[in-house]
């Protein structure tokens, strides 16, 4: 479905053949730049072969989202039970490799293998999207940040060049993240290595390539060996104090006023963390360290260093979280999301693909099974809506 305001920011789009010519004009001069820089002319001609911009693509970067996904959501599909139980199974299968990893770059395993999950649900789900195709319609198809999407499609053509990668596993997302640990391709340039001894850097098909490379990135992005990512802890009834990931304090600093470890035990000594209360002083606390910047750089949101940390730890043996979320409609799993679409299904809905991911389709659908409970239309997948149609 296109959106007006998609419409409004492609006009190019809607002006027929002159558009066209204009789409084409850019992808050739597209092709001459990787001539130049390269490029084998047979790569070229079959990564640019694209007539017309890829609408999709075009629509995952311009419809803004109707949702913002609550703590409480966000957490219950990145961290649910399924994903810490394949990650388990997928760190004893790849024990060597981790431990390597771990070893040579000092970065906790579980953080690696944490990364690896949520990226790409352990290289299951790395993306669907031809890159040069989607690379090259955010470059020509008159939206902002031209430089930088012509940047990352020189940069993905030469890694095929160079022979790490072969054309037709350059897949991933809408916006140029792919391989096992979603790898932006000048990223991939810059610090992806050859962790297999293949005389490869293949972040595709490689796992000892891909953790090892993600090892490599929260290295650089300085991670300290040895030192903690982050603590859950409480902060005392109406809390007002100081909260930042860049606030930092000591932690003897922060049980002088009031803050302690999620179980009621005292914080002590000189270890410096910020205070994050993603959901306000009712809910979680998280005293965060330097190595929760190291995993805040690999995708620059502190919802998902939370996401990351907490995986870790649960992939270490450490329990759920003690302090509940402050809802009474908790979010769902991806088991349950899936079981949500197919309650909605077999009521007639249209939910589009059953297959866990709740996209807009879903969110109309559930809103119209509000408006027929007699509830606010939010379109929110929650426990609320799930138990309402006959979910357990």
């Amino acid at each position: 479905m296109r959106s007006v305001a998609l419409l409004s920011l492609f006009p190019a789009l809607l002006a027929g053949p002159a558009a066209a010519a204009g789409f084409s004009d850019c992808v050739e001069a597209l092709r001459n730049a990787s001539l130049r820089a390269g490029v084998s002319r047979a790569i070229v001609a079959q990564a640019l072969a694209i007539n017309a911009p890829d609408e999709k693509v075009l629509r995952l970067s311009q419809v803004q989202p109707e949702f913002k996904f609550a703590i409480w959501d966000y957490l219950a599909f990145l961290v649910d039970e399924r994903r810490v139980g394949d990650g388990r199974a997928m760190m004893a299968r790849y024990d060597r490799v981790l431990r390597a990893a771990e070893q040579r770059f000092g970065v906790d395993r579980h953080v690696i293998a944490a990364v690896w999950g949520v990226e790409s649900d352990y290289g299951r789900d790395a993306g669907d999207n031809f890159l040069p195709h989607a690379l090259a319609t955010l470059a020509c198809a008159g939206g902002g940040r031209t430089r930088f999407w012509r940047s990352e499609l020189m940069a993905a053509l030469t890694l095929v060049q160079r022979g790490d990668l072969r054309l037709d596993k350059l897949y991933g997302s809408w916006a140029g993240a792919f391989g096992q640990t979603q790898f932006m391709p000048t990223t991939y340039q810059r610090l992806a290595i050859d962790f297999d001894g293949d005389g490869r850097r293949d972040l595709v098909n490689s796992v000892a390539d891909s953790l090892g490379s993600t090892a490599n990135f929260l290295r650089r992005a300085g991670w300290r060996p040895g030192e903690p990512w982050m603590l859950e802890v409480r902060v005392p009834q109406g809390y007002a104090g100081p909260t930042g990931r860049r606030n930092k304090a000591s932690l003897a600093a922060w049980a002088r006023r009031g803050v302690v470890r999620a179980d009621g035990r005292p914080l002590t000594g000189n270890a410096q963390a910020g205070l994050l209360l993603p959901a306000g002083p009712r809910g979680p606390g998280f005293l965060v360290f330097r190595n929760f910047d190291a995993i805040y750089a690999y995708n620059t949101a502190e919802s998902y260093g939370i996401a990351i940390s907490h995986l870790a730890d649960r992939l270490a043996g450490h329990p759920r979280l003690h302090t509940p979320w402050p809802t009474d409609d908790p979010g769902l799993s991806r088991d349950e999301q899936r079981r949500l679409q197919e309650l909605l299904a077999a009521k007639g809905y249209d939910v589009g693909k059953i297959d866990g991911k709740i996209g807009q389709q879903t969110r109309a659908a559930i809103a119209e099974a509000e408006k027929r409970l007699g509830w606010p239309p939010t379109g929110r997948p929650g426990q609320k809506i799930y138990r309402a149609l006959g979910g357990r």
